[in-house]
């Protein structure tokens, strides 16, 4: 049959030309024609359905039908096909050779030790090919000494025994045994040096690394893989973005890979010139790009904000997109606060997994829309009984309870987190003080603070940013002592935290000691610094500080003066800080209702009327106030004079008879928080209905006597109602604590915790 031509094969056409001319001969069920047509089948990677059907073709294959068929098998990488087929092979009666365990072997993972004695049965554990693919597996799947007995038992060792023995270390964590063996090794190859690389790589020793790479006599383009990923997978955008250029500059052709890397360092440094550079050269090189380049290119128009270039991306894959794709498009728009495009996309892929949940759950988490971060995990442990949360989820859940104040559902988070065993690392933790201190509850904060094996420094910042808006200045000054004494550098958000604590508990000796301490203090500091100066009566001292600093005032450091103007009644300064905010941010509302209410406090009502018109000309319209309780999972919320909750009657019911007690004891309203010239009466209902008052009457009706009651606010709380709080602490016996959008006002005994001052 010398006529039949099975040498020039080189694409699937001929091989179907050659399969028919074997067929015309009979010849298709000759044991060694079907072994030559699949190993062609693999050669091309012909479709799985014609290989096996070739296969099929002879009723009784032989061990090299069956080898060749395995070998096509693994080689696509369907290895539930190559088990079955062995089990064929098994039960048909044929003896395995050698060359069959190595296939197999890699194909069973794990479950391959039942193998193991298999091979010791037929006698091949003496084939070199099969002993380095049972040690290998040991290496890869364990116990690691199972493989280096093995290994130690070689009379003749291969460079793929040392390799896959070095690998094996490294997977397994033991850097010392991998470099001893590197050190003893005859002669090493590129696969040698590649591991080492790697090895260190995933370490985060780069230097080390980079050491082993640019010792390498020879490189290959998985060589400078090894290396541009270990850069790109740490965040060293830099140092991968050089390698590269040294990649082309030595005539190495880069392949996916490479590319992936790449696009990954351009990703993270997200710098449009350099990303448009980048596709320029793809564009050159006439790089044919697979759906991998395409994802990454994808995530790196997205994280450069041309959104429009990433969609088209999303778009062109159609048929390819896979998760990855699909979550980075996700992960694109919210990242840029577009989460109706983003929540579109969600709730149209296919095949969601954590990582989509999770990116919908921090978008609306980092987006100020935590009640919708909240409903969203609800979902996602209701209808994905196979998705299971992760660490990343619970951090951000636990931050929206956090921001929403939201102390019932944080607890129910825990909860989930402990019945589910999701195990929290330093991240976990942090979220739990944030939420904490946020729900008010520095008590808890502390405990899980002081349980942590580990700290950072975003843990003391966390629970020192708590303390300040506490108003406890002490314990955010022991902090930063025991910080220091842990061997932690404090950063801006450190010096920030305590400086504002010092200033919500008047401590000035020890703020200004603190602020003289900063190495580079900035405008953040500064800011700090005139808040304080200001709250303890030294509004001239600050007002220099201002005119001191090295670097022009932000609206913060204004607004600090501003806002200790209106406490002080300071008009003048008042004005001056006013006006320089206007300039700044003419449209925060904020800064008119300060400068407003600095004027009502002082019955100055035709400034009132211009400030009101002012807003008017511009278009700036004044926050609505509001106030909400947590109860029975769910936030209700009120404005002032709200009537629309279903049980308004008994809230107001109930607000008329605490009114009448208070009188008794001796509360007045304070008229002077009304910012209208009306007469006391409507003042007197004005400021009786503000949304603090109505929210605090729900929680006495719908919570047990004598417990405690949480309210959120999104404003300051205005002094009418910090003295009503007071006065009803004492009436009603309860702890009644209040989150303002400046700090927390714990109300016991009719006395508040910021010692009225805030």
């Amino acid at each position: 049959m010398s006529h039949l031509n099975a040498t020039a094969i080189s694409r699937f056409k001929h091989l179907t030309q050659l399969h028919a001319q074997i067929i015309q001969h009979s010849l298709h069920n000759h044991n060694y024609w079907v072994s030559l047509l699949i190993s062609h089948c693999t050669r091309l990677r012909a479709p799985p359905i014609y290989t096996r059907l070739i296969f099929n073709s002879t009723d009784q294959p032989n061990v090299y039908a069956f080898t060749n068929m395995l070998k096509f098998y693994s080689h696509i990488g369907t290895h539930t096909d190559v088990i079955t087929l062995f089990g064929c092979l098994r039960f048909s009666g044929v003896t395995p050779d050698a060359f069959v365990f190595p296939i197999v072997i890699k194909s069973f993972g794990k479950d391959a030790i039942v193998l193991h004695g298999h091979v010791l049965k037929t006698g091949h554990q003496s084939d070199r090919y099969v002993r380095n693919a049972i040690m290998g597996m040991y290496a890869k799947y364990g116990p690691i000494c199972f493989a280096r007995k093995l290994f130690d038992e070689m009379s003749e060792r291969m460079a793929a025994d040392w390799n896959s023995m070095i690998s094996g270390y490294w997977r397994w964590g033991k850097r010392v045994e991998a470099h001893k063996l590197f050190t003893l090794m005859p002669e090493r190859n590129v696969i040698t040096w590649t591991a080492m690389i790697t090895g260190y790589a995933n370490i985060q020793d780069l230097a080390t690394a980079r050491m082993y790479f640019d010792e390498m006599q020879e490189k290959n383009v998985v060589s400078w893989n090894a290396m541009l990923s270990g850069y790109s997978q740490n965040g060293f955008a830099e140092e991968a973005i050089e390698l590269f250029n040294k990649m082309i500059s030595s005539n190495v052709q880069p392949d996916e890979t490479t590319w992936v890397s790449v696009i990954s360092s351009c990703s993270e440094r997200a710098d449009p010139k350099l990303a448009n550079s980048l596709v320029k050269m793809l564009n050159e090189k006439n790089v044919r790009l697979n759906s991998f380049v395409h994802t990454a290119l994808l995530d790196m128009y997205a994280k450069c904000g041309n959104l429009e270039a990433a969609r088209k991306i999303f778009n062109e894959l159609g048929a390819f997109r896979n998760a990855v794709t699909w979550n980075a498009m996700i992960s694109a728009y919210t990242r840029v606060g577009d989460l109706n495009s983003a929540r579109q996309l969600f709730d149209k892929m296919p095949g969601k997994n954590v990582v989509s949940w999770n990116s919908m759950i921090a978008g609306y988490a980092q987006n100020g829309q935590s009640t919708m971060a909240i409903d969203i995990f609800k979902e996602m442990i209701k209808c994905s009984k196979n998705i299971k949360p992760d660490e990343v989820t619970m951090v951000s859940v636990i931050s929206a309870c956090g921001h929403l104040g939201a102390l019932e559902l944080g607890n129910w988070a825990l909860k989930f987190i402990n019945e589910n065993q999701i195990n929290l690392s330093i991240s976990g933790y942090n979220s739990l003080i944030f939420m904490y201190s946020k729900c008010g509850n520095m008590k808890e904060a502390q405990r899980i603070f002081n349980k942590m094996k580990q700290h950072d420094v975003i843990s003391f910042n966390t629970l020192i940013t708590g303390f300040a808006a506490h108003g406890d200045g002490f314990s955010a000054i022991d902090l930063i002592k025991k910080m220091k004494k842990d061997g932690f550098q404090p950063d801006r958000i450190t010096y920030i935290g305590v400086l504002t604590a010092c200033s919500h508990s008047g401590l000035i000796k020890e703020g200004e000691k603190l602020f003289e301490s900063i190495p580079s203090p900035d405008v953040d500091h500064y800011a700090c610094m005139v808040d304080l100066l200001g709250r303890v009566g030294k509004l001239d001292e600050a007002k220099k500080l201002i005119e001191k600093m090295p670097m022009a005032p932000h609206a913060g450091v204004y607004g600090s003066l501003l806002n200790v103007s209106r406490i002080r009644k300071r008009i003048d300064l008042g004005e001056f800080a006013a006006n320089e905010l206007f300039k700044i941010e003419p449209q925060n509302s904020g800064n008119y209702v300060l400068l407003s209410n600095m004027y009502a406090s002082m019955g100055k009502w035709g400034d009132v009327e211009r400030v009101r018109k002012e807003m008017k000309v511009i278009g700036v319209k004044k926050t609505t106030g509001w106030s909400f309780v947590e109860y029975n999972g769910k936030l209700h919320k009120f404005i002032v004079g709200d009537k629309s909750h279903e049980r308004s009657d008994d809230i107001y019911k109930l607000l008329m008879e605490l009114r009448k007690k208070m009188r008794v004891v001796g509360y007045n309203v304070d008229k002077e928080s009304v910012l209208r010239d009306v007469e006391d009466e409507e003042k007197e209902e004005m400021v009786g209905t503000h949304s603090e008052k109505l929210a605090v009457c729900f929680a006495i009706l719908v919570s047990e006597k004598g417990s405690s009651i949480r309210i959120v606010k999104n404003l300051r709380v205005c002094w009418d109602c910090h003295e009503a709080m007071k006065i009803l602490s004492k009436l009603e016996g309860r702890e009644i604590i209040v989150r303002d959008n400046n700090r927390f006002h714990l109300f016991r005994y009719g006395l508040c915790s910021c010692n009225d001052y805030w």
